[in-house]
This record gives structure tokens, sequence and C-alpha cells, in this order.
């Protein structure tokens, strides 16, 4: 007798929790990835637990989440006990190859007999709105450092430039042999095998069956009756309300008191875009990081002489230069003070974020990270026609030969224009300068690996911009193992966070206001909603937004 835990992920995953009460309640019932993670790491070792079943299918889960819940279900399994997945389907009348790739980490995949195995294969999707700007009357305006730095492509062009197309491609085909490779080692099959049977999907779920690629057809009740006829459990329990819930043995008791103080791991986090100023969490825009923010975590975990490691985890497509240049630098203090200071990449880690990350002792992604896309974009959409065909018109007086410069209402002069260039030419110079003395290469080498191309973590390992392939587990590991700590001895902090009552006090130094939760305004929802539409963000150290791997 025992708990089954069981994992749903139909509903998504979280990379960070939600940073404000609107966010939480927006987010409300949904767990993040490392607990998930967490519970299944616990529960291997917990002799109540007696087995875990995970109902796929939903909510898309990018390729690096799917690899991280991988090595947690294959941790899980070394202790014997029983990981089974079932799902309705994968993919009804779309994609399911990344959820079937995640259901071959379990023991056992089961799936409903009218279901399919829609396993398609992979392919990168961007997004082009010229002509919708050209019908609008909006004149795009922008300029890159270089030519994979293909942000721009969404406004100037109307498909892929072949460099786009290039750099797409390798995406879909590292992202592809990281999938069939999955999949032929956990079924046993031949690569060129699995090969085939993609080529040959969408397959019902018999045939899926036959070609050995679940092991049983069934309904939810069927397989919860197989399970309970098993291990004979005598309780379930959501993944995340495992590891939410209370000590229940004197041995998780223990492990909660606040003595004998042990060595603390700090988890410092970058997520979302990155901005000047504190961190944000807009209804339509989602969190981001700011400089201010994220820079006084740093600071304080370097002030805690409890704190001998810690692990930044960045999930981020870049943002502003200047308050990723800030980050850096606060790393840098971090790591002379003698603490090792490990990057774990999430979903992306591109263009800002990768800049963020690259000055760590070690850098750790997923091998379907997004990461890279090493430069320059910046410009602007003039919306003065497009404003003039539905009767709005703006009339302004100024001072200073430049002060529309970055007016959406007139274009660049060829004096602004060339000042522009200059700009990219500077912080592209500049990030890759950078990017070769934290990597340790040859800049002529870094600028080869650079020219705003994105890499899968894959081949971003191949190159050397990434140092190892695994988690946020792994990178823990790491943390400790360069700290010389015992990875079950420690506690595991999150920086910055502030109880409730420290959130209702008033600040009284510019690091805690930094930590403090941004205000809700109208910006954030402007930001929100030109994301929305597909305008560019602010920052010139921005990823590729809208690639899309499926």
């Amino acid at each position: 007798m025992g708990t089954l835990l069981e994992l749903d992920l139909t509903r998504g995953v979280l990379e960070t929790p939600p940073a404000s009460p609107v966010a939480a309640f927006r987010a409300r019932h949904l767990p993040t990835l490392r607990e998930l993670v967490s519970a299944l790491r616990k529960g291997a070792r917990d002799d109540s637990v007696v087995g875990v079943v995970a109902h796929l299918g939903g909510q898309r889960l990018s390729l690096a989440q799917v690899q991280e819940l991988r090595e947690a279900v294959a941790d899980f399994r070394t202790s014997g006990k029983s990981a089974v997945a079932w799902t309705e389907s994968f993919g009804e009348s779309g994609q399911g190859t990344v959820a079937y790739y995640l259901a071959t980490a379990f023991d056992e995949i089961w799936l409903q007999p009218s279901g399919d195995l829609a396993i398609t294969g992979v392919s990168v999707q961007a997004v082009f709105i010229r002509g919708a700007l050209d019908k609008a009357g909006v004149i795009p305006q922008f300029g890159k450092r270089r030519e994979y730095k293909t942000a721009a492509d969404t406004f100037t062009e109307k498909e892929m430039t072949a460099p786009a197309r290039e750099m797409a491609s390798r995406l879909a085909a590292s992202a592809y042999e990281q999938i069939v490779e999955g999949i032929a080692v956990r079924r046993r099959l031949d690569t060129a095998r699995i090969r085939e049977l993609v080529d040959s999907a969408p397959l019902h779920a018999q045939a899926g069956l036959d070609a050995g690629l679940v092991d049983r057809l069934g309904y939810r009740s069927d397989v919860y009756d197989e399970l309970e006829k098993q291990l004979q459990y005598d309780d379930r329990l959501l993944a995340e309300r495992y590891i939410r819930r209370g000590p229940r043995t004197l041995h998780e008791l223990r492990k909660t008191l606040p003595w004998p103080q042990k060595p603390l791991v700090a988890v410092v986090r970058v997520t979302g875009g990155i901005s000047v100023g504190r961190n944000s969490n807009s209804p339509m825009g989602g969190p981001g990081s700011g400089s201010d923010t994220v820079g006084a975590a740093l600071r304080a975990v370097a002030e805690n002489e409890h704190v001998k490691a810690v692990v930044l985890r960045v999930d981020s497509p870049g943002g502003s230069y200047v308050a990723s240049d800030a980050i850096r630098n606060e790393v840098l203090r971090l790591r002379s003070t003698g603490r090792p200071v490990i990057a774990s990449m999430g979903g992306v880690a591109a263009s800002g974020g990768y800049f963020v990350a690259m000055p760590a002792d070690v850098i750790v992604a997923q091998p379907g990270t997004i990461t890279g896309s090493i430069g320059v974009l910046t410009g602007k959409g003039v919306i003065r026609d497009a404003m003039g065909r539905i009767g709005i018109s703006r009339d302004v007086v100024s001072e200073g030969a430049n002060a529309q410069m970055y007016s959406a209402q007139e274009e660049f002069t060829d004096d602004q224009w060339a000042r522009l260039e200059e700009t990219l030419d500077r912080i592209y110079k500049d990030f890759v300068a950078k990017a070769a003395q934290d990597r340790g290469l040859p800049e002529e080498r870094l600028e080869a690996l650079a020219r705003g191309r994105v890499w899968t973590g894959a081949d971003a390992h191949g190159h050397k911009l990434v140092d190892e392939l695994g988690g946020f587990q792994h990178a823990l590991t790491l943390a400790c193992n360069r700290a010389g700590l015992d990875r079950d001895e420690i506690g595991v902090i999150a920086a910055p966070h502030r109880n409730l009552l420290s959130q209702l006090r008033a600040p009284t130094t510019t690091d805690d206001l930094a930590v403090s939760a941004s205000p809700l305004t109208l910006d954030g929802l402007t930001t929100g909603l030109y994301s929305a539409l597909g305008l560019p963000p602010a920052g010139v150290l921005r990823m590729a937004f809208n690639w899309e791997i499926s």
C-alpha cells in the first residue's frame, strides 16, 4: 500500500512561480517545472511512493521542458518503481511528436483505442507581417548585426531569407535527431525504423501498437484499474501537491528545521524579456526580468555567508543591452567572491539571455534549448501613413536635429541611419568580445559562431558555447560539486524571495526597492499588447522571437 503520484501535463507547466497575485490567479493550479522534477526525485527515494502515472497531451511543452522531464522520469525509474504514461491521442488533427518523445521516457505507454500517433516530425515556423504592414501603410526600418539576426525579417521580409532558411533547417534537423535518437533508445528500435514510422504517420492506435510504439491500448479507467491491481495503492496525489505538503515523518521534519544551519545554494532566475529596472509581470506580456531586481539578488547572495554556490536559471530571449551588461557584471562580481556560478538554461537563453549566462563558471543547457543569437537588432516602424488612413494626424514642435530620431511618425534621415549603424557595430563588437573572453575562445572563432545565429543546445555544446548538457538538477549537482557540498545535505533558496510581511514593509534601500513587486501599469499592458501584435519589443539584444519548433 502507498501513494501513486500523478502528473497532469495536459495543463502545461510554468518555468517560474507567479510573481504577483494577478499572475498567481491566472496560473492557479499550474505546477512549475522545478516542482515536478523535485517531486519525481523525492518520490524515487520515498518508500511510501509506489509509482507515477502521467496524463499527456493538451498544452504543448517546449522541447527543453520535455527533456528536463525525461531526465526526471529516468531518475525516478532507477528506483525500480512503475512509471506509466497515458493519453487519449498523440495529436488529434495536430502535432504529437514532442509529446510522444516525452512518453517514451516511461516504462509503459497507454493509448486510447480511438487515438492517433501524429508523430509527423519537426518543423520550424516563422511569421512574417511585411505584407500586412504594407497594406496598413507602416514603413519598417530596422538594422541588424549580422545576417542570422532574423527578428527584423518579421517586419522587413515576406518569407525566409537564405541565411534564415539555413538556420531554420539546422534547428529542425538538430531537434529531429535528438527526438529520433531518444525514441529509438527507449523503444529498442533502430533510428532508421523510427524515421520510417514518422514518415508514415499519423498512425492509428492499433498500427502504433503493432509497430511497438505503444505498449497497451485502453481508456483512462483501464489504466487506473491495471495500476491499482499491480501496485495496490491506497492514495493518489498530484506531484505538485506531494512536493508542497508539509513533513509527514520525523526525518522530514528534521530536514525542515532551521538548525543546524545547512550550506545554501541560491537560485537566481532571469525569466522573460530583460529590461532596465525591476522585474515585471504584465497580464499580456508575461514575466520580465529587470536588471535592478536581478542585480540586487546577485548582490544579496554574494553578501550571504551561508550561500556557497549559485545556479543562475535563464529562460529568456533577451532584451536590453545595457540591462544585460549590468547583470553580466554582477555575475562576474559574484564569481570574484569565490562562489561557483552555474548557468542553467531553460527553453530559451538567447541574445541577452545568452549574454547574462556566458560569464558563469559552467553553462548547462538541454539539447533542445534555443540559445546563441549573438547579434544586435534595432529600428522602428513608421506609422504616420497608417494613422493618416484612418484620419489621425500628429503635429510636433521640437528642438535638436535628432529630437524625432526614434519617433514612429518620421523616417530616419541618412545621418540618423548612419548613427544607428554605428551603434549596431559598437554593440555587436562588444558582445562578440565579451563572449570570446567569457568562453575562452579566440575572437575570430567566436565571430564565426555569432552573426546573430540561433543554435540548439546540442549544437551549441559542440561549438563550445555551452559546457554541458542537462537540466536544472544537473546544474545543481555541479554547483554542489564545485563548492565541495553534499547534494543531499544542502538548502536551496530562491533569490530574490520576500515573504508577505517583508513585501508590505516600506523599502529602506534601493536594493529593497529593486526586489519589491513592480506596480502594474499601462506601460506593462502596452508592452504586452505590442508583443501580441507582433511589434518589436524594446531592447537590441533580442532573439528572433517568432521561431517555433513543433
